[in-house]
């Protein structure tokens, strides 16, 4: 089976070792994995802001660079529901770039996503001695719907102990700009989501968005909590 990463901008900029990890758990399930030079951000911040018109310039750009991958797959829950929430609004009533973004969407997955759905896949071989909870990130489970994927496959890692984390669905609070905007209100949201994850008793805390767990790392740090802060794809990474 081929694909093309899209490693997004987080990842390509600060979490290089997620994208990495991507492309081992994918290639050792069989999968002819390629990398098109040119891409850039799916255009969320701008969209997120208003700047319809910026967000559609970038999301064209993204199409255009992905236009020959059979499939396409991420680390993000938050881009991928752009892709498929946020072009549809960006390309409607344009016939040419509507029907471009709609054909770009159908073949585009997020990376737990991707295994279980399309590969069918539900244990990778990865090996973890850890005792983990799990954030669900609000655009993947609300807008995407991806719920149970990321779950199943960690609960399918041999010597894990998988908690499930109170209150699992709350956001963690970063919401992009809104975390700028609302800086008190985003700093009390995530301190409620660490005190959630503390009360698991969890040694990491796993997720399938890197703005997520960037938030909730750097709320832990600040409050001298030893909580590893990993996404799936580093820990389907361990042990193979």
């Amino acid at each position: 089976m081929k694909a093309s990463l899209f490693i997004t901008c987080i990842a390509d900029m600060m979490y290089a070792d997620v994208g990495k990890s991507v492309v081992r758990v994918l290639r050792r399930h069989g999968v002819d994995l390629d990398f098109p030079e040119g891409q850039t951000c799916c255009g969320q911040p701008a969209y997120s802001s208003g700047y319809h018109k910026e967000a559609a310039v970038v999301a064209k750009k993204i199409i255009e660079v992905f236009e020959r991958s059979e499939r396409v797959v991420m680390p993000s829950g938050s881009c991928a529901s752009m892709i498929h929430h946020g072009y549809p609004t960006l390309f409607k009533g344009d016939p040419v770039w509507e029907k471009r973004a709609n054909e770009f969407i159908k073949k585009t997955y997020e990376f737990s996503q991707f295994i279980v759905d399309v590969l069918g896949v539900t244990d990778v071989g990865a090996t973890f001695n850890k005792k983990v909870t799990y954030h669900s990130s609000c655009h993947m489970a609300r807008l995407l719907g991806i719920e149970e994927q990321p779950k199943l496959l960690l609960k399918n890692v041999k010597g894990i102990d998988f908690v499930e984390l109170p209150y699992a669905y709350d956001c963690c609070g970063f919401g992009g700009t809104f975390s700028m905007k609302m800086a008190d209100i985003s700093g009390a949201i995530v301190d409620e989501k660490v005190d959630n994850i503390i009360e698991t008793g969890a040694e990491v805390l796993a997720g399938c968005d890197l703005t997520c767990l960037m938030n909730i790392s750097g709320r832990l740090t600040r409050r001298g909590v030893p909580i590893k802060v990993m996404h799936l794809a580093q820990i389907l990474d361990q042990g193979v």
